[in-house]
């Protein structure tokens, strides 16, 4: 039984949300997020990474970036950038790429759903990585970027999006710089607010798509606002996470590509004669080529692209990792015959997003890398089922695509 609730959003005005809308604070470095804030003044990155606000040499984690962000945020809403939703409310938030639509519902997940594993995961967080945004949350009393959720799509919550999105002119419609179009919607209708509610009372299983770092630091700033007020009663703000949950059949997954910087001694002939032990091998030729199916996989070395066909032994896996695409090329490839052990950190292997296109596979091949393996992606039901058995995904196992943007909503705790 998931509690996703309606919750009062603090957003933008109509007026300034193409400009507030800021892309995910971990997809820059600091170098590109001070760029792209010196582009656009209103993004709402300068918030998400306030070391944007101080010279080079004031560190990312110094107690003045946060509260620095703390201050920008009150800026922003004193100023009228930001409003007050005065009723707790659903929201509708579609984005669109490439002429490709995914619609989600933007709520509050609850902590207590996280940690009795209603909300399931399927990766490990690192400590250090969380710690950022703890203090983030923490300091501004406010979620900033949303968590990607997944659900098993249901007749009931989709009935409501329909019906909103066709009677009610959209709070927002912009398309951003990088040619994503954004458009929300608000429910508040009493009845429809109840409907969804109600639905998703009566799922059992809620799975993080993408955010697990930033959902594992809503959830300990939560547990620690329980700490400071022990006569909580589980209403509270801090017990929740902002959330966008997407239903499984909206959702595409793109490719997460492999490159690896030398052949681990092998000539391309003798690399070529061991991987034709293990896949069928077919040359394809000079033109790019993505996997067509499970199981196979593309490959470009010195300027050839080729086909690998996994054995039908190898498809007859069913565990739900170790039958992973990704699992298949590093158990029978990688490890065995490039010798990357483990890919988290071996430094010969680098991984490139599919949006990024076949086209940089080729330049990294051509240029600090050997050779590179475009992948089928990863499926929802895959995710799911790593999900399902309590077991974690293998590293870079899925680029979800289009990104969610930060600022849009902001939930106070």
């Amino acid at each position: 039984m998931a509690q996703i609730k309606p919750f009062q959003a603090v957003r933008p005005t109509e007026e300034f949300a193409d400009r507030v809308a800021a892309l995910p604070y971990d997809v820059y470095n600091r170098e590109e997020a001070t760029k792209e804030v010196q582009r656009e003044p209103l993004s709402f990155l300068k918030i998400d990474r306030a070391e944007t606000q101080f010279p080079a040499d004031v560190d990312t984690y110094d107690d003045r970036v946060y509260d620095k962000a703390a201050k920008l945020l009150d800026e922003m809403e004193k100023d009228g950038v930001y409003i007050s939703d005065n009723e707790q409310a659903y929201y509708i938030y579609r984005l669109t790429m490439n002429g490709r639509a995914q619609t989600g519902i933007v709520a509050c997940a609850g902590v207590d759903d996280y940690l009795n594993n209603v909300i399931k995961k399927h990766e490990n967080t690192r400590e250090e990585k969380e710690q950022d945004r703890i203090r983030h949350v923490d300091t501004l009393s406010a979620q900033t970027g949303p968590i990607f959720l997944a659900y098993r799509s249901r007749s009931e919550i989709n009935e409501v999006v329909s019906r909103v999105m066709e009677t009610q002119k959209p709070l927002y419609d912009f398309t951003a710089v990088d040619g994503i179009s954004h458009t929300v919607w608000k429910i508040a209708d009493h009845k429809q607010v109840a409907q969804i509610q109600d639905t998703f009372a009566s799922i059992n299983e809620i799975y993080i798509a993408d955010g697990h770092h930033r959902a594992a630091s809503a959830v300990k700033v939560g547990l620690k606002r329980r700490e400071e007020h022990p006569g909580y009663n589980g209403t509270e703000e801090f017990n929740y996470f902002l959330s966008v949950l997407f239903p499984d059949d909206q959702l595409m997954i793109m490719d997460y590509n492999r490159v690896v910087s030398s052949l681990n001694g092998l000539s391309t002939e003798a690399f070529l004669e061991e991987t034709g032990k293990i896949f069928k091998v077919t040359k394809l030729g000079e033109t790019a080529k993505h996997p067509v199916h499970k199981g196979q996989f593309t490959m470009y070395l010195d300027g050839q692209w080729y086909s690998l066909d996994a054995s039908e032994e190898m498809l007859k896996e069913t565990d739900a990792v170790k039958s992973l695409d990704v699992s298949l090329l590093q158990n029978y490839l990688l490890e065995p015959v490039l010798g990357i052990h483990d890919p988290r950190t071996d430094a010969r292997i680098d991984f490139v997003g599919g949006i990024r296109g076949l086209e940089e596979l080729e330049r990294r091949a051509q240029s600090d890398m050997k050779v590179a393996f475009a992948m089928y992606p990863t499926s929802i039901a895959e995710l799911f089922a790593v999900a399902d058995a309590g077991l974690l995904m293998p590293p870079k196992s899925t680029w979800f695509e289009p990104k969610l943007r930060s600022g849009l909503f902001i939930h106070k705790i």
